[in-house]
């Protein structure tokens, strides 16, 4: 029913995949934030800068890409 006190319920592999992920996730929030600011930043860009603006949400959302498929790429712990 139990597991026996021999037995851990977590490997060590099963915790360094989860700093991993929470490290993985922790970036793609920042990069989620970043995209935001920047589409702001098109947003009340004057005419002369939109070009830039536009193309900087651009690469932040290439960047927020990356970092989601690393949150995928991450392998989850397993259930106890």
């Amino acid at each position: 029913m139990f597991p026996d006190r021999s037995t851990p319920l977590f490997s060590t592999a099963d915790l360094l995949a989860t700093g991993a992920r929470a490290r993985a996730l922790d970036e793609w929030r920042d990069a989620a934030e970043l995209v935001w600011t920047r589409w702001h930043a098109f947003l009340e860009a004057e005419p002369p800068a939109r070009r830039w603006a536009f193309a900087a949400y651009v690469a932040a959302l290439d960047a927020e890409s990356a970092a989601a498929g690393a949150v995928a790429s991450v392998p989850t712990a397993r259930a106890a």
